[in-house]
């Protein structure tokens, strides 16, 4: 059972129908400039021109397995123009892929959560994060996703901060290092669950911070990974709990008013509030 929370942040998805016979792309940043584009050929989805290679064979993956889904998708057009716009810088790693999903899906009339997994694998919160505006809890429970809308309004979250790494993790080698390790999953199952409720039900910042310590010292052992404060912040005076791909991306930092400066004396410029960071 995991505890998600979905952001203020996020990315749209607009089409626009046309006649030239291509499906044309652009990805437009937080800056509102052009990071990637592409033209593939409607017939056959075959790269005309792309400014990277390696994103463009990602996005066919996606398109046909939406094709897949619904052949009707392609085949019933005559072009497509399509924009993507994201809110937030793509190195920090808050969905970039994962609302692309979403989004493609909706526009496909498509199942989100077989778009993912037939093209990237993956657990799939971040799915039921782009489908849902509050906190959620999710668990796949024989290989269905199960989602519920929870009441999480923490009466410390002013003490909570978001931390950039400034390193960008990437979920699929997260996903496969988790995987090759050998440990009693139905038992890490049950102990995380139970951390999560022990958090989404905690009335103090204490016992959240003890919570978050052991999450972090339960993952620590399966991943034989140091949790990130032992690595990076040994000196800081909160507490520290990975997000996302375990030790990159954000962090979740307990703190208070000499927390922004800490982390941006040790380099990390990126402290974000909880409450401008939640949705």
């Amino acid at each position: 059972l995991g505890l998600a929370i979905p952001t203020s942040y996020g990315q749209s998805l607009h089409v626009t129908p046309t006649s030239s016979g291509f499906l044309e792309w652009s990805s437009f940043d937080e800056n509102k400039n052009i990071w990637f584009s592409a033209k593939f050929d409607l017939a056959n989805l075959n790269v005309v021109s792309t400014s990277d290679e390696t994103i463009a064979k990602t996005l066919v993956t996606l398109l046909l397995e939406a094709n897949t889904q619904n052949p009707l998708l392609l085949t019933d057009s005559d072009g497509f123009q399509i924009e993507t716009r994201l809110t937030f810088p793509k190195v920090w790693g808050l969905g970039t892929s994962s609302t692309l999903i979403n989004n493609l899906a909706q526009w496909a009339r498509v199942d989100a959560y077989q778009l993912l997994w037939n093209a990237f694998g993956g657990s799939g919160y971040d799915i039921a994060c782009a489908q849902h505006n509050s906190p959620i809890t999710y668990q796949l429970k024989d290989g269905e996703p199960n989602v519920e809308e929870i009441n999480f309004a923490p009466n410390f979250k002013n003490s909570l901060f978001f931390v950039y790494l400034n390193q960008k993790q990437s979920s699929k080698e997260a996903i496969a290092n988790y995987r090759e390790q050998p440990f009693d999953k139905s038992e890490l199952v049950k102990s995380i669950s139970s951390i999560t409720q022990k958090m989404i039900d905690a009335s103090t910042l204490s016992g959240f911070e003890v919570l978050m310590e052991e999450h972090e010292a339960l993952l620590s052992e399966v991943l034989h990974l140091k949790p990130i404060k032992q690595q990076l912040f040994p000196d800081y005076f909160g507490m520290i709990k990975s997000l996302g791909a375990w030790g990159g991306d954000f962090v979740l930092a307990t703190g208070d008013d000499k927390t922004i400066s800490y982390f941006k004396s040790k380099g990390y410029n990126t402290v974000i509030p909880y409450s401008k960071m939640v949705l």
